[in-house]
């Protein structure tokens, strides 16, 4: 039986009775995701139609998830709330700290020993306010949920930007920061712009290399990594019917790649055999009872041109198995000109590491259609020219893989089986020799592949594809080795080809596990003691920011003016940081270390206006703060993107810095900043970004009487006695704005609670 049975049934029996009052106001057909936010309206039933990509929304989401990095934050914060009990069913799941190295077993006793502060103070808090706990090595954060918490025309938040990953069943499922997720478990309701719409029509079927993996990366490289930014992706047609449960969640999970809200699909077959194969058929049952309302209405699929702000057709038959990157998601390469543009780009042909896993693609389907290809190589004489490694998806697929055994398959090629976690997708991989920086190539099947994110070298060149094209580059050993077509040279050297994955969409003798690592709460947990050790480096108690001055800010410093691509792991790095993820102070040493210095090219390495010198990002700033001055900091298109890491919006308030002014944001680093109560700002005119100059002193003007929808001025004084006014804009509703003001969202939280 699901967790939350009895929740999800509320949900359903408000459905007929929200969607009629949500047509009413729209007075048009619904698409699948206009139906599940209308239908969670913090204040109940539609009484108007909300602007796409203007209105301002309050929503109560069903349920919040966290992983380990970023739950110690967010339930710090809740500590501080007042509150007894979260008010929604939520959960922790540790797979963050869990660091590759040696294999599963040697890496999770490590990773327990090294991190068992973290994971107690996880479990004690969790214990005591009501929240499902989830051990290290229960597996990764959205496998888990679709397995277990994901329930179609659900409402979900999640303080990981692959929240989306449960669009594969049907939810509209939201990376949010840490700050969002306490408001929700206070009770509190959950704000967003109400987001646009983009339909992707998908026709045809898949056959032959091509995997769900391919049509993301079709995806990400038609709308680049900021095309889908404050819109929902609503994914549709005879082609998505055909697509396993799972592998729509690969395609959700991906949309955070694009910048999407999130993406979702309507409830349909595959998601019934999923839910009944996961042992939750009394949530198919209810999801049946409503299941007219578990996807868009036929008008809208029938000319979805008319009710999508933007439409991309999709013909599955057409597609060919591809890769993305390096560097980037949405760099797109078919498989047929890798070898070309490789050589072309100066991209290493020789392929290092093979890497199979992550919360895109590491399921059950995920590890067989792998495994077919390791299965054949071994058949056919091959050998893995590149090391393979492996991440199962949650302990539930790797004991249903292993007793299966695919997991001996890949073995009997040589591959490391690490820990159901997340391992080298998030930097978490001790990988032997990354610190020699040596240019290099790896491919791997998870969602990112920024500089430096998988084993911190700069000259990793990275590129994502589906888990079967990895299992056969890494067989082959080359990037520009195209399985479709080209043969590999067996231990007796004759000529062989792999033939086309196969795989089952679900086990065929079923799901099983013996502990699945779950932890349940205390019924009361108002006696458990949640202690922080005030003299531990892993862990620190909030003290609440300060209020806003009521002035205008003065004399601010510029400490970076970011050139290019700036990332949440350019402000605040995962990797060995993630050790720090519960300690304010001491993650703060890492901030914005990865952003590249318009003025010299070099990461970590700014001008500090007191002294003249040059130093570190952190430590500059640190002397900033000691002497009493704020700071402004500059950034480039897009500042933010990627995961929804909140310490990358709480380290520069931390450290004094005011404002973030950048060309363009995206939207979960926007939300952050301005829940800490700091200044999100973008140029009137993005050619201003070019005024800025290293040694500015920067005044901003208008707060006095900050408003929203009103610029406000900034006033740049150059070192050589000249200065520029410059107009910037601001997305801030009344609401935002007093978080502001009062220097926090949590500060409100936590004063209309002493009420």
């Amino acid at each position: 039986m699901a967790f939350d049975i009895e929740m999800i049934k509320k949900v359903y029996r408000q459905y007929d009775e929200r969607i009629a009052a949500a047509r009413q106001v729209v007075n048009k057909p619904l698409t699948l995701a206009e139906k599940i936010l209308y239908t969670h309206l913090w204040a109940g039933n539609a009484t108007e139609a909300y602007e796409r990509g203007a209105s301002y929304v309050d929503f109560a989401p069903d349920r919040v998830a966290m992983q380990d990095a970023t739950a110690q934050m967010a339930l710090l914060q809740f500590m501080q709330a007042g509150r007894p009990k979260v008010a929604v069913p939520s959960t922790v799941h540790c797979d963050h700290l869990i660091q590759a190295r040696d294999g599963a077993e040697q890496d999770l006793t490590r990773a327990k020993n090294e991190s068992s502060e973290v994971f107690n103070f996880l479990s004690s808090v969790s214990n005591k306010y009501g929240i499902g706990f989830w051990k290290p090595g229960a597996g990764i954060i959205h496998q888990v949920v679709l397995e277990n918490y994901a329930f179609p025309g659900g409402m979900m938040i999640g303080t990981d930007s692959h929240t989306v990953n449960a669009g594969g069943l049907g939810m509209v499922a939201i990376g949010v920061g840490g700050a969002d997720a306490c408001d929700v478990m206070a009770g509190l309701p959950w704000e967003l712009k109400f987001p646009k719409l983009i339909g992707v029509k998908l026709t045809g079927r898949l056959s032959g290399w091509v995997a769900p993996k391919d049509v993301i990366l079709k995806v990400a490289g038609i709308l680049t990594v900021k095309g889908g930014t404050g819109a929902i992706v609503e994914y549709f047609g005879e082609g998505a019917e055909s697509l396993s449960c799972t592998g729509k969640g690969t395609i959700c999970n991906m949309g955070a790649e694009i910048g999407a809200t999130t993406s979702t699909f309507g409830y349909d077959a595959s998601m019934e055999r999923y839910l009944r194969s996961t042992d939750r058929a009394d949530v198919a049952d209810a999801a049946n009872a409503i299941k007219q309302h578990l996807t868009a209405d036929p008008e809208v699929y029938a000319d979805p041109a008319q009710y999508f702000d933007q439409l991309i057709e999709i013909n599955l038959s057409e597609l060919e198995p591809s890769l993305n990157g390096p560097f980037t998601p949405d760099l797109y390469t078919p498989v047929s000109r890798m070898h070309e543009e490789a050589e072309k780009n100066g991209w290493p042909l020789k392929v290092e590491w093979g890497l199979i896993g992550s919360c895109t693609n590491s399921s059950y389907e995920d590890l067989s259609r792998a495994a077919s290809i390791a299965k054949q190589a071994i058949d056919k004489g091959l050998v893995t020219k590149a090391e393979f490694g492996i991440n199962p998806g949650s302990e539930q697929v790797r004991y249903t893989a292993d007793r299966d055994g695919l997991l001996k398959t890949f073995e009997d090629l040589n591959a490391t089986i690490f820990t159901n976690a997340c391992g080298p997708c998030i930097g978490m991989w001790d990988r032997a020799g990354a610190d020699k920086q040596e240019k290099n190539t790896i491919v791997h099947s998870f969602n990112r592949n920024f500089a430096k994110r998988a084993d911190g070298n700069p000259n990793t060149y990275a590129f994502v594809t589906s888990p079967e094209m990895v299992a056969a580059i890494a067989i082959a050993g080359n990037l520009g080795f195209n399985p479709v077509t080209d043969t590999l040279t067996n231990k007796n050297g004759e000529q062989v080809k792999l033939d086309p994955p196969t795989g089952d969409e679900l086990p065929s003798k079923g799901f099983d596990v013996e502990d699945p690592g779950y932890q349940a709460p205390a019924a009361d947990g108002s006696s458990v003691t949640v202690d922080v050790s005030p003299t531990s480096d892993r862990l620190q108690l909030l003290e609440p920011f300060p209020a806003w001055e009521g002035t205008d800010l003065i004399g601010l410093k510029l400490l970076i003016k970011a050139k290019g691509k700036c990332t949440t792991d350019h402000i605040s790095m995962a990797g060995p940081w993630l050790k720090y993820r519960g300690h304010l102070d001491n993650i703060s040493n890492n901030m914005l270390i990865g952003a590249v210095n318009f003025f010299n090219d070099k990461t970590d390495f700014v001008k500090n206006q007191l002294t003249g010198e040059y130093t570190a990002v952190p430590a500059t700033q640190r002397n900033y703060k000691a002497a009493g001055i704020g700071s402004i900091v500059v950034g480039d298109e897009n500042y933010g993107e990627g995961s929804s890491r909140e310490h990358a919006a709480m380290e520069p308030r931390h450290l004094g810095v005011r404002a973030v002014l950048v060309k363009s944001f995206a939207r979960i680093h926007e939300t952050n900043l301005k829940k800490q109560g700091m200044l999100g700002l973008t140029f009137d005119n993005k050619d201003d970004y070019d005024k800025i100059q290293e040694d500015d002193t920067v005044d901003i003007i208008g707060l006095t009487e900050f408003a929203p929808g009103k610029p406000l001025t900034i006033i740049l004084h150059h070192a050589d006695g000249t200065q520029d006014s410059i107009l910037v804009n601001h997305t801030y509703n009344a609401q935002q704005i007093e978080w502001f003001k009062a220097g926090g969202a949590l500060n409100i939280i936590r004063a209309n609670q002493a009420k």
